[in-house]
């Protein structure tokens, strides 16, 4: 693997040693700048040593939106139960944040010390390599998303991580991906086993400010200082 062969990422370092990763997805049309604001905001202090890292989703062709090309992890032919799921487009998504894992690795940041997260489609890679990977992660985070493909998932999930700390949280009043999504992905992972922190707001397709500070909490709970 040489940085070429890697996805573009904006990366905030810590103050001293860099000993755990947030590796966090954007949404669809956004960048990897979309969140950068909200790392501050999280209460992690340097004692914690935790670098994030945003990357940014190639532009694809998305075919619900007239086929415009624009930063995407995968293609959305349509949000209804008849919608076919672009697995390929998934999978090759999950493959290059499988690659941001093993620089992390590289830059000596051990598994057990990275967290995934996403928001939207970016929240869909999480879930879907987090569940998958072969190595022992910190937590996967999983804001106001869903599950278009399962793959298959009760065979591919990774004991290494079946007692992954997962936090899932979804706008009640979301008109881009319904409330009812998030619950249906809720239900399958708690289904395989897996404990899930659930929290919900009345809200739309967003963040909030309780959200936030239910994430740092997590988040600090998942990282503790090393």
């Amino acid at each position: 693997m040489t940085p070429t062969d890697l996805l573009p990422c904006v990366e905030l370092e810590p103050v001293g040693e860099a000993r755990a990763c947030v590796l966090w997805l954007h949404g669809l049309g956004a960048d990897g700048h979309d969140f950068e604001p909200v790392a501050p905001l999280l209460g992690m202090q340097p004692e914690h040593g935790v670098r994030f890292v945003f990357p940014h989703a190639p532009k694809i062709p998305v075919t619900i939106n007239g086929g415009m090309v624009m930063p995407a992890w995968y293609d959305i032919t349509g949000m209804g139960p008849g919608s076919k799921g672009d697995e390929p487009g998934v999978r090759r998504s999950a493959r290059q944040l499988a690659d941001l894992i093993a620089r992390e690795v590289e830059r000596g940041i051990p598994t057990e010390r990275i967290v995934l997260a996403g928001f939207s489609q970016g929240g869909v890679i999480a879930l879907f390599q987090g569940l998958r990977h072969p190595e022992r992660l910190a937590g996967i985070m999983a804001l106001s998303t869903y599950m278009p493909v399962d793959g298959e998932l009760d065979t591919e999930r990774s004991d290494a991580n079946a007692g992954i700390p997962i936090l899932q949280a979804h706008g009640s009043l979301d008109p881009m991906v319904p409330y009812e999504a998030g619950i249906a992905a809720r239900d399958r992972v708690q289904g395989l086993g897996h404990r899930v922190e659930w929290h919900e707001y009345p809200m739309g397709h967003q963040v909030c400010p309780e959200e936030l500070d239910a994430i740092g909490v997590w988040l600090r709970g998942v990282l503790p200082p090393a």
